[in-house]
């Protein structure tokens, strides 16, 4: 079966705006023009509509896309899988927040009693996958699963406390490397400081710190263009800067 524009866009929910988008940026071609100049879509391009929507439920974003479903390995099969194992997962994430309401509105009720610990399950549950989806294989490949798993696991265990704490930390942090960041002195007492309360951070979320890992994480700020754009995203230059500092702070300074 053949579609229009107009009907395959009515048919999947989107507008004919955005598939005009997709084809201009080569994600999602039509089959064809016909002879009045209209794009013409069939069962291949409905199929590729669904993986690329699939993918935007699970906010990856459209240059990563393209590079999956344009890929030579690409396998449709495969990829619906991991979509059903994505979504089982977001669902059990939504299922945790669902309870988590649920009892903090009983608990306003007076009809049950409920722990910190409990009030904090699905917030620290969603900071995980969170963290999993945007960085889980690099992370993964550069400290191995184990490692991963136990961080993951130390976060679940957070008191409300801790949770607290590592917050606070994470603000302090970007504080203290702004106003590094003005002295351009990497080595300065202020970015030293920077470095050592990323330290401080990282102790939440690792089971064991080493300079040699705190170090190769700086690094990573800098090779991976996500981490990059999280850390520049106020000031350019903070990526490198943070490393430098970090790497100065572990001896580890090329």
């Amino acid at each position: 079966m053949e579609y229009t524009i107009q009907k395959l866009a009515s048919l999947a929910g989107v507008s004919t705006r955005t598939l005009r988008y997709y084809d201009e940026i080569g994600i999602l071609k039509p089959a064809r023009i016909n002879s009045s100049g209209y794009r013409i879509y069939g069962q291949e391009e409905v199929n590729r509509l669904q993986q690329i929507l699939f993918y935007r439920e699970l906010g990856v974003g459209l240059d990563s896309i393209k590079e999956i479903v344009t890929a030579p390995t690409f396998d449709g099969a495969t990829a619906l899988r991991e979509h059903r194992e994505k979504l089982l997962e977001k669902r059990e994430q939504l299922d945790l927040l669902i309870i988590n309401v649920d009892k903090t509105i009983a608990l306003t009720e007076g009809r049950i009693t409920m722990s910190n610990k409990e009030k904090f399950e699905g917030f620290k549950k969603k900071m995980v996958e969170d963290n999993e989806k945007k960085y889980g294989k690099e992370i993964r490949d550069k400290y191995g699963k184990e490692s991963v798993e136990a961080s993951n696991a130390k976060v679940m265990n957070m008191t409300e406390e801790q949770y607290q704490e590592v917050t606070a930390l994470a603000e302090q942090i970007h504080t203290t490397l702004a106003e590094a960041f003005k002295t351009g002195d990497p080595a300065g007492e202020l970015a030293q400081k920077a470095a050592d309360l990323h330290k401080q951070w990282l102790t939440y979320y690792w089971k064991d710190y080493s300079k040699e890992a705190h170090a190769g994480l700086a690094q990573m700020y800098v090779d991976d263009e996500r981490f990059t754009a999280y850390y520049d995203k106020e000031q350019p230059g903070n990526a490198v800067f943070l490393r430098d500092a970090i790497h100065i702070y572990t001896g580890q300074k090329n």
